[in-house]
């Protein structure tokens, strides 16, 4: 059943791209030399990042302030060293959450010699700003998001997920064949579906990968009809 809603799709093809040969990336909103005035961001939601990076390439060190920055590794593997002391390397199933506050500089580059990484790079505003910079991680296996919402980030840290400073969720799922997946939207509140990869139905919309769909005024925000698809939702003020 098609769910009544406001609704606006973003498509995969119509976003920013940036490519710098060893660096391939896909601006879902504004973010450096790619600027639209239409999409500037979707509440505190202000970057959603594809980068793929070639083998023993990366981003060299540099400084964040005042944002909450979630890396969400899909294949390969993401080595990070930060001025925090964190060092770590990445793979797919991994989130990681850096709050840069007062300032945080890091790097992050391919891990392996061979192979590319893709990941998504999201950054979500804060609701505080200047606080002390943080760092976490957590592991979510494909069995913990398979025909359900897997909670990846929240304000409280619940049921295992990531804290972010900002009264926003993210929930990742894997859906497949007859599996669905429906998240209730509240009052007041916003959804942002990101499809990771594969293709999916939003409340009866298809979209495939890279493609996005911004929704308010859903009682219901429905994923179903999925082939090989994993989606990202973002519940949003």
């Amino acid at each position: 059943m098609r769910v009544e809603s406001r609704a606006d799709i973003r498509r995969s093809a119509d976003r920013g791209l940036a490519d710098h040969g060893w660096l391939k990336s896909f601006h879902s909103f504004s973010f450096a030399d790619y600027h639209d005035p239409r999409h500037m961001g979707f509440g505190p939601l202000r970057v959603i990042n594809e980068d793929r990076v070639q083998p023993c390439m990366g981003f060299g060190a540099h400084g964040h302030r005042d944002m909450e920055i979630i890396s969400y590794v899909l294949e390969g593997g993401l080595a990070h060293r930060d001025s925090m002391g964190n060092g770590s390397v990445l793979k797919p199933g991994d989130v990681q959450r850096m709050s840069a506050g007062t300032g945080v500089t890091h790097s992050e580059y391919n891990a392996s010699d061979r192979e590319l990484v893709h990941f998504l790079q999201i950054w979500i505003e804060p609701d505080v700003r200047g606080v002390k910079p943080g760092y976490q991680e957590a592991h979510f296996d494909a069995a913990s998001k398979r025909g359900r919402l897997a909670l990846i980030a929240s304000p409280d840290g619940r049921a295992g997920s990531v804290s972010i400073h900002q009264d926003a969720s993210l929930y990742a799922a894997l859906v497949d064949g007859t599996e669905a997946v429906e998240f209730a939207q509240r009052a007041g509140r916003r959804t942002y579906v990101h499809v990771v990869r594969g293709t999916v139905a939003v409340n009866g919309e298809r979209l495939e990968a890279g493609d996005a769909l911004k929704l308010s005024g859903a009682e219901a925000v429905r994923i179903d009809d999925g082939r090989d698809a994993e989606v990202l939702l973002f519940d949003l003020p």
